[in-house]
């Protein structure tokens, strides 16, 4: 006998998901309809709403393959109200975004309210009062199962969510998806931690802390929106293969104003055209070189030779050399910018002057100071004394200028240090400069001292294990009056100058005082795959605690000799697109163009990182040297010792190993024709 549509759970569902759906267009209708004609003064105001409302509208995008709510929760009382015998409870859907009907009932609660944090926290030993938690499970956008969870039932025994797991696994093509149906506690905890914090995330490969910082961000905003609106966001990633891969986490949360860069773009004062050896780099993103800067941007300031006389009508003011130089002592004392300091010199001096004017009888006022502060003899003045100094004209100077690096580095870099930073053949101008990227980063150091750096409301920086200490300055420049988030894992740095310790970074960025948490549960990476790559861990971070993967899947894991080379590397990648999902060919840098030419002989298509997949081309052709933050269903690790001989050193190789080894999310076939390093056998 089958059971009738109304007493039937999933119809009732899929029916709420339909009301759902109609409730949302709606929303979005009203929005389209909107006329702002007779509502703004003028059109300044009329383009900052057309932009407010053309940005609501793609916030109310209805995703036909996004579900709309992936859970519900029945509380045994009404939220917030006094749990007293007999209460009546509420049922609310859990979704990406709020949804409400005709009347302003909600249909769906976003994920991110109060209300919502139950789905992520409650257990048998905690419920939060929840009695029930129903998981939903979509094939495509259709809702086809639900799996339900008796909090308060003693007799149920707790179980590993099915449709979590499925979720967890499910195969992907494109870019990154939101997590939002598969937080886990100990990730909500850090999503959903105060703006006024800082927070570093320790994390291996697979522990969700890219999805963790994304989601923060999307909660901040929700939990503080007019601050983060007046402040800014922004999102800080390694290169921009990697932004490309996270660029829709934000938008399908319904956030679409969060700036995304890498640090290079931060600094970017200057047209980076040339490289520096890895020594030469290490020393020029050390934290000694700001002192230095310091030192040579200071050494500009000179006492005055001589006072300064200022005429005004038949009037002559003087101010002796001795007050000008206390003026100056006191500028320097008191530590502010540069350019700071030199625009409040003159108003000083003038001051000076309206003293005597007002001790010989005269009532000066606010325009007599600053008529004498353009004063032609004062304008002089100040620009002997305290010249103006162009930030590229000053890193110039110290890496072309033997002398001039000598004296301001001494007792900070040693001669060997200073003979490796210097440049071989001077350049004679700034637009002629070849300038690396670590130089970069030295001018906007520069930039610092003598301007102020805007400062945003919440940064996030992620692969944070890779920057130099001159890196994390010029980041933590841009959260000043702000928080930051962090995310990382030490053992993945695969820079000469990779973080050796997260105090040691966050000191660095200016944020000593924030929270370290690990994250140690693997729930992207498969359990053979992990347990593979942590035989490096001895090798390339012996302090930290291995990745213990909560898949029940084992994953499929396969060492592969290949006495037939390329040909073998191709049967492989053949293999699993045969496969659901998505495939990366990682290879070392070198063996790139190679394996790019054989791909193409044989028919295989294939898209560089960055570029997005589709169902008709799922295999990406991945630079070891890019692969960081990248995730694909299956891999194929090509030659692990031509990885590990591609960098300069064999720590920092076993590090590139160890990122490419754990990119997999379903299954990893590693083939070689040479030996395997020893650490893996």
């Amino acid at each position: 006998m089958s059971t009738p549509v109304h007493d039937d759970p999933l119809s009732k569902e899929r029916s709420h998901l339909a009301a759902s759906r109609s409730a949302l267009r709606a929303m979005r209708e009203d929005v389209e309809s909107l006329d702002i004609t007779d509502v703004t003064a003028n059109w300044v105001n009329a383009a900052v709403l057309e932009h407010q409302i053309e940005q609501r509208i793609k916030a109310l995008a209805d995703l036909s393959e996004t579900p709309l709510f992936f859970g519900r929760l029945d509380y045994l009382h009404a939220p917030g109200a006094e749990q007293a015998e007999g209460g009546e409870g509420e049922r609310f859907y859990v979704g990406r975004r709020h949804v409400h009907d005709a009347d302003g009932d909600p249909m769906v609660i976003d994920w991110r309210a109060p209300v919502s944090q139950p789905f992520y926290r409650a257990s048998k030993k905690d419920p939060h009062d929840v009695s029930l938690r129903r998981r939903f499970g979509y094939t495509g956008g259709d809702l086809t199962a639900y799996e339900d969870e008796h909090l308060l039932d003693p007799a149920e025994a707790a179980t590993t969510s099915k449709l979590l797991q499925q979720e967890i696994e499910r195969p992907r093509v494109g870019p990154m998806r939101d997590i939002v149906a598969t937080i886990q506690p100990e990730q909500d905890e850090i999503v959903r931690a105060g703006l006024s914090g800082s927070v570093c995330v320790q994390g291996g490969p697979g522990t969700g802390k890219t999805a963790v910082g994304l989601h923060r961000v999307a909660y901040l905003l929700y939990a503080h929106r007019e601050r983060l609106a007046r402040t800014g966001t922004l999102v800080i990633g390694p290169n921009r293969s990697f932004l490309h891969y996270i660029e829709q986490v934000l938008p399908a949360l319904g956030e679409l104003t969060v700036r995304q860069a890498t640090v290079d773009d931060l600094v970017a004062h200057v047209e980076v055209r040339g490289t520096d050896e890895a020594p030469t780099a290490v020393i020029k993103g050390d934290a000694r070189m700001a002192e230095v800067l310091r030192r040579a941007l200071y050494s500009h300031v000179v006492p005055p030779a001589e006072g300064v006389v200022v005429v005004r009508g038949s009037r002559r003011w003087r101010v002796p050399v001795y007050e000008l130089e206390e003026i100056v002592r006191e500028l320097l004392a008191r530590d502010i910018r540069y350019g700071a300091a030199r625009e409040a010199l003159p108003q000083r001096i003038a001051h000076a002057v309206l003293v005597q004017m007002e001790r010989a009888g005269e009532a000066p006022d606010d325009r007599v100071q600053n008529a004498v502060a353009r004063n032609a003899a004062v304008k002089a003045l100040v620009k002997s004394v305290w010249p103006q100094v162009e930030p590229a004209k000053l890193v110039l100077r110290l890496l072309s200028d033997a002398d001039f690096l000598a004296e301001h580095a001494e007792g900070i870099l040693t001669g060997d240090e200073q003979k490796a930073v210097l440049w071989v053949k001077p350049a004679r101008s700034v637009k002629s400069a070849k300038w690396s990227p670590a130089d970069a980063v030295l001018i906007d150091e520069a930039t610092d001292l003598i301007e102020r750096t805007h400062s945003l409301g919440h940064v996030v920086l992620d692969e944070a294990q890779d920057l130099s200490p001159m890196q994390y300055r010029a980041v933590g420049r841009r959260c000043t009056t702000g928080s930051a988030t962090v995310l990382g894992d030490l053992a993945q740095g695969t820079t000469p100058w990779a973080t050796r310790s997260w105090a040691e970074a966050l000191g660095h960025l200016g944020k000593g005082e924030a929270v370290v948490e690990e994250l140690t549960a693997g729930f992207r990476v498969p359990t053979d795959v992990i347990a593979y790559a942590s035989r490096l861990l001895p090798h390339i971070a012996p302090g930290l605690t291995p990745v213990a993967s909560i898949r029940e899947n084992p994953g499929f894991f396969d060492i592969r000799t290949a006495p037939d080379g390329t040909a073998d590397v191709l049967a492989a990648c053949r293999e699993l697109l045969e496969r659901e999902g998505s495939v990366g060919l990682i290879a070392a840098d070198a063996r790139v163009p190679e394996l790019a030419t054989a791909l193409a002989a044989a028919g295989i298509g294939h898209v560089g990182p960055g570029e997005e997949t589709t169902h008709a081309t799922r295999l990406t052709l991945v630079p070891a040297s890019l692969a960081k933050g990248l995730e694909y269903d299956y891999v194929v690790l090509d030659e692990p010792q031509a990885v590990v001989d591609g960098e300069p050193d064999e720590r920092t190789g076993l590090r590139r190993l160890y990122v490419a080894l754990t990119r997999a999310v379903s299954g990893l076939v590693v083939t070689h024709a040479t030996g395997l390093p020893p650490q893996l056998t």
